[in-house]
């Protein structure tokens, strides 16, 4: 999703644009470079990054994500909040809300609009609830050890948010005209209901910082999910962080993968898209198991060595565009969730997960989550339990590095065992839909553990046997 800054500069240069994305400064143009390209500056690059303050919570945190509009019939502030101790017993610590702001009339996509045209960064959009209702809800998850971030959608406003009349020139122009987005290519994006801000415009910088530092220090939320945040210049981002920590410590989350800057930059972790598509391939037989491996590889050459990820097999963007999680994964799907619970990165549970979620939940008319009866809640509770209990599992630096573990079939299962201060865990999937027989080679892991799901105590020995049915899954812990 990023947009190259060079690209769009020359084209709206070309076409006689009255203001323009500013390129990157060649302060920063080191961290951006291709490790394909220049492998040996990248990676001295990333390797020079200082990490970013972090919350202690966030160590071993999980996320949960909430669509507002679909979370219920009715007032879904009020409803999230009631739902809050259910949450925090599946073992959810983080809530992540779309955006709660009220949405744009003017070009408005569908009956309701689209939760990403903010017309007012300062209000709650009365469609969810109230003032008071958001402020019960970010203190009551306080109460319960939970934490709020919200979805911070800053690339882009509505048409008919008052800064388009007030301050034209805080946007992107072409001819006098204010424009939408471009895409990465630099060609018109299908955003047609937002309008594009120019990160040029220094004033808007300021007011930006301090739309996001009213919500920490009014509302006590406790971090930002950075909508597009490869769209935003660097400069933007290397002010972020001291303002926002200037009133506490946030947690920061890039929905980018592109750039290893932004750690640097301030942000604790970035979406794992390249694992999300990767598994969806191996799912279709398209790709190997073993292909997971050059992906890590990839990602540590990338990267700085405390960096980590946010993996997932659904968020609202994949549940809406690209189908549900059997539309993606079919009979795989708890394989695959069970990766990406214990890689080394943050997991995502997307509301109605745990409610089997089987339909694409719409992005501009009200489609509420059925819930049923929590059919899939405690599957997700076992990994999410283990994920607090068991140091391997925490984040970053806070778990243990992931070591690959040799099987004869490396090809259909994937094996791997992590370890931290003593916490052990190893687990074997099989990512095929056909049986597999399987020797398991490797040092380190050797020992008794118990398997999480059948809960039945398991000696674990180098050049031992596994029988695995399709799509099976085992994971031991110590």
């Amino acid at each position: 999703m990023k947009r190259s800054n060079g690209i769009v500069l020359g084209l709206l240069i070309t076409a006689g644009v009255t203001s323009c994305w500013k390129s990157q400064s060649d302060n920063n143009t080191d961290t951006t470079t291709s490790s394909t390209t220049h492998p040996t500056d990248s990676a001295s690059t990333v390797a020079r990054m200082r990490q970013p303050a972090s919350p202690d919570w966030a160590k071993n945190a999980t996320i949960y994500e909430v669509n507002l509009r679909q979370f219920a019939e009715k007032e879904p502030l009020k409803a999230l909040e009631s739902q809050l101790t259910r949450l925090k017993e599946m073992g959810v610590d983080v809530l992540w809300l779309m955006p709660v702001f009220p949405i744009g009339a003017e070009k408005r996509k569908g009956t309701l609009g689209n939760p990403y045209a903010v017309r007012n960064y300062r209000a709650i959009n009365p469609e969810y609830g109230t003032d008071a209702d958001f402020r019960t809800l970010v203190q009551r998850a306080h109460d319960l050890g939970m934490r709020i971030i919200l979805d911070w959608p800053l690339n882009h406003t509505a048409w008919d948010h008052p800064w388009v009349s007030q301050h034209p020139d805080w946007y992107t122009r072409i001819n006098g005209r204010i424009i939408s987005p471009v895409d990465e290519e630099g060609e018109s994006s299908n955003w047609t209901d937002v309008a594009d801000l120019n990160y040029d415009n220094l004033e808007l910088r300021q007011h930006m910082l301090a739309e996001m530092k009213y919500w920490v220090k009014e509302y006590d939320v406790d971090g930002f999910r950075c909508e597009v945040a490869s769209m935003v210049p660097d400069e933007f981002w290397a002010e972020v962080r001291p303002t926002l920590d200037s009133v506490k410590t946030v947690f920061m989350l890039a929905e980018s993968e592109d750039d290893p800057s932004h750690f640097r930059l301030g942000f604790n972790a970035n979406y794992g898209w390249s694992t999300h598509w990767l598994m969806r391939e191996i799912s279709r037989g398209r790709r190997k198991a073993s292909d997971l491996d050059s992906l890590l590889d990839a990602n540590r050459r990338k990267f700085p060595s405390w960096y980590y990820q946010m993996h997932f097999i659904q968020n609202h963007d994949e549940n809406t565009w690209a189908g549900t999680t059997t539309e993606l994964f079919g009979q795989s799907a708890d394989a695959f969730s069970v990766l990406t619970f214990t890689f080394d990165g943050m997991p995502l549970v997307y509301n109605g997960m745990e409610s089997k979620l089987s339909k694409r939940l719409k992005m501009y008319e009200k489609d509420p989550i059925y819930w049923g009866n929590y059919g899939k809640q405690d599957f997700y509770k076992t990994l999410l339990t283990l994920k607090h209990r068991n140091r391997a599992l925490w984040n970053g630096p806070a778990g243990g590095p992931l070591v690959k573990l040799a099987t004869t079939r490396d090809d259909k299962v994937y094996a791997f065992h992590r370890q931290k201060d003593g916490d052990m865990i190893t687990v074997v999937v099989n990512l095929s839909p056909e049986p597999q027989t399987i020797q398991l080679t490797g040092d380190g892991f050797e020992g008794m553990y118990t398997e999480v799901f059948s809960r039945q105590p398991t000696e674990l020995r180098n050049a031992m046997t596994f029988a695995l049915k399709p799509w099976e899954y085992k994971v031991f812990t110590n």
